[in-house]
């Protein structure tokens, strides 16, 4: 019997339903103009102008405004740093996201760091990232975010369950492991180099797939009854699992695209409105 599928784009859907409720209560309450998410991206690649502008999409569907920002391929990390800058002064932008990949002659670190914390709500910046390691209040990365929301959404806790995490990346790998910690999931992370991937992964009850491989997780790895997660994408509509092997034995699983994709989104516009709610001391 195949599993529940962790349905991201309807969720996405309803979430952004409630979203645009609470945008509408926020003008009422500040009479003011509706809060805006600012996007930057540098270069031409596109992949990332494609993001932006669904990004920018969904930010209309909740009534709130996007500032799409966008930078030659030869920009300089100080011209970077300047934009956001602008935009960290700016009262009305509320939300600053940096797309990433930049080209390789920017310090992506330093850029991402230099946006304000209070508008960080892609959640990249190593401070939000120390204290949603630590507890404290921060904006999640949108897509390990996304999909603590869509575990949620689903009835599904962590609490005391086996995850296992493959993938290390500081926006996705890192930031999910330390999100099912925190939700008392025992977890482990695994990357390139760990030995005895298949076995690992066999001990999971929570796989997530952060890796950027097309199907790198073999489907005979996953043990019966556990929860995949799928947070890759690749030409072809695959993503880091081999889903078509596991979806008759697990117990839930996340469809790509439609299952992870759509969370990230609805994530970031939701975090980008509780700033804005923050801002106006409604929060």
């Amino acid at each position: 019997m195949a599993g529940m599928v962790l349905d991201g784009k309807a969720y996405a859907k309803e979430l952004e339903g409630e979203l645009q409720a609470r945008v509408e209560q926020l003008q009422k309450k500040t009479g003011g103009e509706p809060p805006i998410l600012a996007t930057i991206l540098v270069g031409s690649d596109p992949a990332s102008a494609t993001y932006v502008r669904m990004k920018g999409n969904a930010c209309r569907r909740v009534g709130m405004e996007s500032q799409s920002v966008a930078l030659p391929e030869e920009t300089t990390t100080e011209e970077l740093l300047a934009t956001i800058d602008e935009l960290n002064a700016s009262p009305r932008v509320r939300g600053i996201l940096l797309q990433h990949p930049v080209p390789k002659q920017i310090e992506e670190r330093e850029c991402f760091d230099r946006i304000a914390i209070e508008k960080d709500v892609d959640g990249v910046t190593s401070h939000g990232f120390g204290r949603m390691a630590m507890g404290e209040a921060a904006y999640g990365s949108a897509t390990p975010a996304g999909i603590m929301r869509l575990l949620k959404r689903y009835g599904i806790d962590p609490s005391g369950k086996e995850a296992v995490v493959v993938g290390r990346s500081p926006i996705l790998g890192k930031p999910m492991a330390m999100m099912l910690l925190g939700a008392n999931a025992t977890v482990t992370i695994c990357h390139s180099r760990t030995k005895n991937l298949a076995e690992i992964v066999q001990r999971a009850e929570i796989v997530v797939g952060a890796v950027g491989r097309p199907e790198f997780i073999k489907g005979s790895w996953i043990r019966d009854g556990a929860v995949v997660v799928d947070a890759g994408y690749h030409p072809g509509g695959v993503g880091d699992i081999e889903l078509s092997a596991v979806i008759d034995r697990c117990s839930a699983w996340t469809p790509v695209p439609g299952g992870v994709g759509p969370m990230t989104i609805a994530t970031l516009i939701a975090q980008t409105v509780e700033a804005a709610e923050k801002a106006a001391g409604i929060a």
